[in-house]
């Protein structure tokens, strides 16, 4: 009967025991690795959004609409065009980036210019931009080049409110980029 327990014991440690076995070849997986290097944006504005001298008709006011490629206005209303100086002019701007990359530009829905002197304010709106890879369509995406740039101009409609005085309006607007 011990023989049979020792026996039992024998075969029960061999049971519970591991094996450890060598791994004749090394097994290598390969790991992919990576960066994306992102070149910070810069825009720089080369021209201002500028409506040019408008002549005021009559007290009922109209509007002045500057496309967004050309500083080649057109009036509804009781307002044209005026010689006298400064001329129309598209806000212009300049991007820089990296490499191929697509952007988007973030223009605001109004834009208000006050005359300081008489503190009234017309109504900027409507604005809208046309980059220099897409001809002949307005956009808010664009691509920037092989080598990290691109430009754009913006235009816009003016509105001229009734009784609006006459007076130098001015004023300020964001213009944002940022990568898609």
């Amino acid at each position: 009967m011990k023989k049979i327990i020792l026996f039992a014991a024998v075969v029960m440690m061999a049971g519970f025991s591991t094996t450890a076995m060598a791994q004749t070849s090394a097994t290598v997986a390969a790991t992919a690795v990576g960066a994306k290097l992102i070149v910070p944006m810069t825009l720089t504005q080369t021209a201002p959004l500028h409506f040019g001298s408008i002549t005021l008709l009559d007290a009922t006011g109209g509007t002045v609409v500057l496309p967004s490629n050309s500083a080649t206005r057109s009036f509804t209303g009781k307002v044209s065009a005026s010689t006298i100086t400064p001329v129309a002019t598209n806000a212009a701007y300049n991007v820089t980036g990296s490499n191929s990359a697509t952007y988007a530009l973030n223009l605001p829905a109004t834009i208000l210019v006050t005359d300081p002197v008489s503190t009234k304010a017309m109504t900027i709106s409507a604005l809208t931009a046309r980059f220099a890879n897409t001809v002949g369509v307005d956009a808010v995406t664009s691509t920037l080049s092989a080598g990290g740039i691109d430009n754009f101009t913006v235009g816009g409609t003016l509105t001229v409110a009734p009784a609006q005085v006459g007076g130098i309006y001015a004023g300020t607007f964001p213009v944002t980029v940022d990568y898609n």
